[in-house]
């Protein structure tokens, strides 16, 4: 199974400047708890936000023709997608693109799940956005309550989408 997750602003955005444009604690608490122990799949700029470390317990591949295909200090480099997503099936049931936008945008098609934080607000600075969520092809499976961060100001709900 593919699985997407991201957060989400309420204008589509995702991205400001290679960096989120909210720090929102339980979001990320929630990004490891669910992608822990299956291969996650990631943008070369998704990489480069991250520090260019592998994320923890985690299964690590960028997609991205910058880096020859191959390992480097955990974390693995295929030229496309669609190669990373068949190097990972072996490894487990599901497996997540994390981002970035042009990642998403092309693993819309692919994805079985959808794991969407609705960030509450807009970001009219953003430069990066996430491709919109057809509800012809999607429907909402579950729903979080409204939940406040409170270092941050910002609302937010976690919202899983099944494929029709």
């Amino acid at each position: 199974m593919v699985s997407i997750i991201a957060a989400v602003s309420g204008n589509g955005a995702i991205g400001k400047d290679n960096d989120m444009p909210w720090h929102i604690s339980e979001d990320l608490k929630y990004f490891k708890k669910t992608t822990s122990g299956h291969p996650v799949i990631m943008g070369y700029n998704t990489f480069l936000s991250l520090g260019c470390r592998p994320l923890p317990g985690r299964r690590n591949i960028v997609v991205s023709t910058r880096q020859a295909s191959g390992l480097r200090d955990g974390v693995e480099f295929c030229s496309s997608l669609e190669a990373a997503m068949e190097i990972s099936r072996p490894d487990t049931e599901e497996v997540f693109v994390i981002g970035g936008g042009r990642l998403y945008k092309a693993a819309m098609q692919y994805a079985d799940k959808l794991y969407i934080t609705e960030v509450h607000a807009n970001v009219e600075d953003a430069d990066v956005f996430f491709p919109a969520i057809d509800p012809g092809l999607w429907e909402e499976d579950s729903r979080s309550e409204n939940m406040y961060d409170g270092k941050s100001g910002v609302e937010y709900s976690f919202v899983t989408y099944k494929r029709l």
